[in-house]
């Protein structure tokens, strides 16, 4: 079992179970699987190890931090799946390694099957060519230039009559390579159900193999572009008895190449070369687009159905792992290398086991929280998230249509009376602008020499009311001499204390209040507004004007 360091732990959502980082181990996410290969309730970690790209490449399974068992491969595997081939007890997967042409199936961890990809059709000049050359017929040289009008043989001529004479009694073959692997659920769709294998060749095929003879139950010519998504799209969409048509039912077209994709639910989520993820439906509608700080590097799904939580695991080219729910960013975690594989399950006897292999071959291993909540929010910064959330847009009604069509017809006479009546309103709004500064009706002053401003406060329920001014002079360092403060009011509905003030000085920067008490003289309920007006001495025009809205009396109201 997996055992935490408690020195690992943080506040993050997962908890730091394993670092090695010289586990040596070299893969990819399509060649790492978590099964439970005995039956025993624990899954094994299976990771087909790339080696160095020319040897060393071999088939590990580890359990907890230990390396299990490993067998020798012939060759680079390209893609790893564990799937049951029947119902027999101990129900135990089996391993199926695609590698060159071949598919290497192992049962109990012990080489079972061996399945070999058909031979393509050879080209019939070829042939012909190489059976002269096999009769004597026709030297070297001839055989290469009759050969490099199909651009099948480009070699130097020095080499060519050593080629063709360890070459010309061998029979001809042409034979495709596997490109990806994936499974397939025969009968059923539960966990314990038998799965078919689908493998994608180069040669621009799917085939669909029974699990228990591995012989071809049908047979795809797809195009090459599509060849992953529309694999992805057969585990979801299609069956046996579905699958009449040579061509796919439904195609995506990316604007650019893919580097990733991932199925979620009846969504297919694509990682592309320009830094993006893409979400589309099966039918290929695109749903949603976000953009990545950096290059996509591998991709997995993080499913836990105990929760009902699924999400979209990003490995990208800065050392970070991205958690996506749709497009929304809802964790990130940061990896001590770039991560090359990501592979999340069920682990030992933990459930939220995350799995990563980096590019210098470590290995780590992070287990979720019991108690990690995803938030459903974006923690990526931009524009909010009901920014994004298409409005439902009611369907063209006939008064629509005829509006548009009028608009349509009339556009260039309903534009100059636009423009008409906006000249019109510009025109009110300058004129009464023009109007205020010159009579003053606003609470801060336009002259130069006496830059004033002025705001009133109202305090008390009534019928007795405070009222303060609050005067100050903004000039830089001009003061502002001899003002006088008038009040002008309906007497028979209110009386105040002083009505009139003056102010022999007023300094800059300085706020100067002035109290005066208001008697409301009504019972009926009713207000009015006060005017306040700021004076200088020898000018009739006032600096400063002020309209107070008085509140009712709530004394009087009560009374």
């Amino acid at each position: 079992r997996l055992r935490i360091n408690p020195y690992c732990l943080s506040s993050s959502k997962w908890l730091d179970a394993h670092y090695d980082p010289v586990a040596n181990l070299y893969t990819f996410s399509s060649c790492i699987a978590l099964a439970d290969l005995h039956g025993d309730g624990e899954n094994k970690l299976v990771v087909g190890d790339l080696g160095t790209g020319a040897s060393n490449m071999k088939l590990k399974v580890y359990r907890g931090t230990g390396l299990l068992s490993e067998n020798t491969l012939l060759d680079l595997p390209t893609g790893l799946v564990s799937f049951l081939m029947d119902q027999h007890e101990p129900c135990t997967p089996a391993i199926a390694v695609a590698s060159g042409p071949f598919i290497y199936i192992y049962k109990n961890l012990r080489p079972y099957f061996k399945f070999t990809l058909p031979t393509l059709e050879v080209n019939p000049l070829e042939q012909d060519v190489w059976s002269q050359a096999r009769e004597d017929m026709i030297d070297p040289m001839t055989l290469k230039e009759m050969l490099e009008g199909i651009r099948f043989l480009m070699l130097e001529p020095q080499d060519m009559e050593a080629y063709v004479n360890l070459h010309k009694q061998q029979p001809i073959r042409r034979q495709t390579v596997i490109t990806c692997i994936g499974t397939l659920k025969k009968n059923m769709a539960d966990d314990d159900a038998v799965s078919c294998l689908v493998i994608g060749t180069e040669s621009q095929e799917v085939y669909i193999l029974d699990p228990e003879a591995f012989t071809i139950l049908a047979k795809v010519s797809i195009s090459l572009l599509f060849l992953l998504i529309t694999l992805t799209l057969y585990q979801t969409i299609f069956r046996f008895d579905l699958i009449d048509s040579p061509r796919p039912k439904y195609c995506i077209e990316l604007s650019s190449h893919p580097v990733g994709l991932v199925r979620m639910g009846k969504n297919v989520v694509v990682g592309c070369a320009q830094e993006t993820l893409h979400g589309y439906t099966q039918k290929g509608k695109k749903l949603w687009t976000t953009y990545l700080p950096a290059p996509v590097t591998t991709m997995a799904v993080l499913d836990l159905p105990t929760r009902g939580f699924q999400a979209v695991l990003v490995g990208l080219a800065n050392c970070e792992v991205h958690v996506y729910r749709d497009k929304n960013l809802i964790s990130t975690i940061k990896t001590p290398d770039l991560v090359t594989s990501i592979c999340f399950g069920r682990y030992g006897r933990e459930d939220g086991t995350l799995i990563m292999t980096t590019k210098g071959g470590g290995l780590i291993v992070k287990i979720l929280k019991r108690t990690a909540v995803f938030d459903d929010k974006d923690s990526a910064p931009g524009p909010p998230i009901a920014q994004s959330i298409r409005l439902n847009v009611p369907k063209k009604t006939k008064l629509y249509v005829d509006q548009t069509m009028r608009e349509r017809e009339n556009a260039v006479a309903m534009h100059r009376a636009f423009q008409m009546d906006l000249s019109r309103m510009r025109l009110a709004a300058a004129r009464a602008y023009v109007k205020a500064l010159e009579s003053s009706l606003t609470p801060m002053s336009a002259s130069l020499t006496e830059p004033l401003k002025m705001n009133a406060v109202v305090q008390g329920l009534g019928p007795s009311f405070k009222l303060t001014l609050n005067i100050q002079n903004t000039a830089a360092c001009r003061p502002v001499m001899n003002l006088a403060i008038s009040f002008l009011y309906d007497e028979n509905l209110y009386s105040m204390r002083t009505a009139f003030f003056k102010i022999p000085l007023l300094v800059p920067g300085l706020n100067y209040p002035i109290d005066t008490f208001v008697e409301c003289l009504s019972d009926k309920g009713i207000s009015d507004i006060i005017k306040v007006f700021v004076l200088r001495e020898g000018k009739s025009a006032p600096l400063l004007t002020a309209h107070i809205n008085m509140p009712v009396s709530e004394g009087l109201a009560l009374n």
